[in-house]
């Protein structure tokens, strides 16, 4: 995956207590990651957003697991973190991801 983002204004980001989260796009990806002490997650579906969403341990990482729905790829994601998943702060712009 490339981390070329064509318009550094798309990113945006959200921040919960000691989690950040930032959505971008690239040229084949939405992307939304998270940090947490230096722990991170990524989620990660097709531009055109019909494709199952992929939780990786990075943005560039290995796939970890695929999922139909947002809350699921979210648990997950939590899970990684070591919190609860209303811990995740989830810009705007990430909200549609989920098929």
């Amino acid at each position: 995956m490339s981390d070329d983002r064509d318009d550094a204004d798309a990113t945006t980001t959200a921040t919960a207590g000691d989690v950040t989260a930032t959505y971008y796009e690239t040229d084949g990806e939405r992307v939304l990651t998270f940090d947490r002490e230096g722990r991170t997650a990524a989620i990660a579906q097709n531009l055109d957003g019909y494709a199952m969403l992929k939780v990786r341990p990075t943005p560039d990482g290995d796939e970890l697991e695929r999922y139909y729905g947002f809350d699921m790829a979210l648990d997950h994601a939590a899970e990684l973190l070591g919190v609860g998943v209303n811990d995740l702060p989830v810009p705007d712009a990430a909200s549609d991801m989920g098929m």
